[in-house]
């Protein structure tokens, strides 16, 4: 089974017979079987020739590049293997047509707040009392079906994460006093965990959608743009919840990152190494962790339940099977 690399430190990446050849800075050596490999995670300052980048593209692997800080630059995603000039152009006429790009954005949404509530409720059942935060985003939640613009389910969307995010105080058992969401740049360590750990989300997403006939181009919650591959985006929201968010309230609740793992000259903005690697082995493990498919009766990992969503909006897109946004059910 193909698996997710991570490489951390700096030097050169190329191409050695048929393998990935990681040459570090301080000379040691590593052989990557390309079979192997699904998708790189580059986290550190590497040289990479067109030679390697061509064999990656023939080879279908997908790369994702972090800064210094370990935040998301950008990635490599290679040419299309299973292009559908079909899906393509239902993947534009229900970008364009409003009332179905309405459809796809809330239900994309729904499945998301859905995956909010039911984490809160987790809490709940472990004595966080988090009954108010619950009660309020359930009368958000009951809104949004009543809505036919982009711009206003946004607009419940926001409203909802700004209740939850007010619930991770009761949620996490250290002393961080999180008050809002704040991006650029991250202004506390649960800020830095949240950027950190939804740019895998997102990029695990964009991997994910690789291996179908979708364009990661076209979306329909998040509006399309030059930079950025919005469909990503979309599916992202779904998952956040289940994968990220979950993973951050575990290491944050089992002590496992703390106060000592971030730089504390640069506002928590930089998280450290080990921090990283600890971060990253246990997504993975998330990721690689199956469950009983109710539908398909056997078991799945998480990472293929998001493959799954995608497979779900292709037969939407066709017209097969109305989509119905992924929700949680143990």
């Amino acid at each position: 089974m193909k698996r997710n690399y991570y490489i951390f430190k700096s030097g050169e990446i190329k191409r050695k017979d048929n393998s990935i050849e990681v040459i570090l800075s301080n000379g040691d050596k590593k052989l990557i079987p390309v079979e192997d490999v699904d998708t790189l995670f580059i986290m550190g300052e590497n040289v990479l020739n067109t030679k390697f980048i061509n064999f990656a593209s023939q080879k279908g692997i997908v790369m994702h590049f972090f800064n210094y800080y370990g935040f998301y630059t950008g990635s490599f995603y290679p040419k299309d293997q299973l292009n559908s000039g079909m899906v393509l152009v239902k993947q534009v006429e229900h970008y364009l047509n409003k009332r179905k790009r309405v459809i796809l954005a809330r239900e994309i949404l729904k499945s998301g707040v859905y995956g909010i509530y039911r984490n809160l409720r987790y809490y709940n059942e472990r004595g966080r009392d988090l009954s108010e935060e619950i009660k309020n985003i359930n009368i958000l939640r009951e809104k949004l079906d009543n809505q036919n613009k982009i711009s206003e389910l946004m607009g419940i969307e926001g409203n909802i994460r700004e209740i939850y995010y007010k619930a991770f105080n009761k949620i996490v058992n250290q002393e961080i006093d999180f008050v809002k969401r704040v991006k650029r740049p991250p202004d506390n360590m649960i800020n830095s965990m949240i950027s950190f750990v939804n740019s895998l989300v997102y990029t695990v997403v964009l991997s994910e959608i690789y291996h179908t006939q979708l364009s990661p181009l076209i979306s329909y919650l998040h509006e399309p743009g030059s930079r950025r591959f919005s469909l990503s985006l979309d599916i992202a929201e779904i998952f956040k919840p289940l994968i990220g968010d979950r993973l951050i309230f575990s290491l944050l609740n089992k002590n496992q990152i703390t106060e000592k793992d971030f730089e504390k000259n640069l506002n928590f903005l930089y998280l450290k190494e080990r921090a990283r690697r600890v971060i990253l082995q246990e997504y993975d493990n998330k990721l690689k962790s199956t469950i009983r498919h109710k539908t398909l009766k056997k078991n799945v990992s998480y990472r293929y339940l998001i493959r799954l969503e995608m497979y779900k909006i292709v037969k939407h897109l066709l017209e097969e099977k109305q989509y119905k946004g992924f929700k949680i059910w143990w």
